[in-house]
């Protein structure tokens, strides 16, 4: 498999465990459990992750509306929302 394609192929999942490996930033799963409780009832969509921010993007969708949660990786704290 050539390089560029061995890089892709690691993408944002490669990132992440590059990351969580190296004990700087939390479990999806348990940035998961802080904020889908407090999105009263919103359908939750799925996570993103920038690497260059170290933040999950999480996404949920309610009465047809896409509303974004912007996460800080490093400490599981919720530095934005957008609608």
């Amino acid at each position: 498999m050539p390089e560029a394609a061995r890089a892709d192929a690691g993408g944002e999942q490669g990132e992440v465990r590059k990351e969580r490996r190296a004990g700087n930033v939390r479990p999806l799963r348990e940035i998961e459990r802080q904020v889908i409780p407090r999105m009263n009832g919103m359908q939750y969509l799925g996570p993103e992750y920038d690497p260059a921010a170290m933040a999950y993007r999480l996404k949920f969708i309610q009465n047809g509306k896409v509303h974004f949660v912007d996460v800080d990786a490093r400490t599981g704290r919720i530095i934005g929302q957008s609608r």
